[in-house]
């Protein structure tokens, strides 16, 4: 699936992973391919994906916006 993370001041990150784990507000969700469409608020805390060949990277976020729908997720972050 393509994810974009995107901040005011840039593009952090986009491309193709396999998983994707979010902060919800409610609590950590996680995001893989065919998931049901999902907008959801994200507090502070720790984005984590992981990549076709397993390789994990994580970002941190103070909250914001994450929206799945189509195989593709949209992150905009504070």
């Amino acid at each position: 699936m393509q994810l974009e993370i995107i901040s005011p001041d840039k593009n952090v990150f986009s491309g193709e992973v396999s998983y994707v784990q979010l902060p919800g507000i409610d609590g950590l969700f996680g995001v893989l391919n065919d998931h049901a469409p999902t907008i959801s608020a994200l507090k502070k805390g720790e984005i984590l994906i992981r990549d076709a060949q397993n390789k994990e990277t994580s970002f941190q976020v103070n909250g914001g916006v994450a929206e799945v729908a189509s195989n593709k997720v949209v992150v905009l972050a504070d």
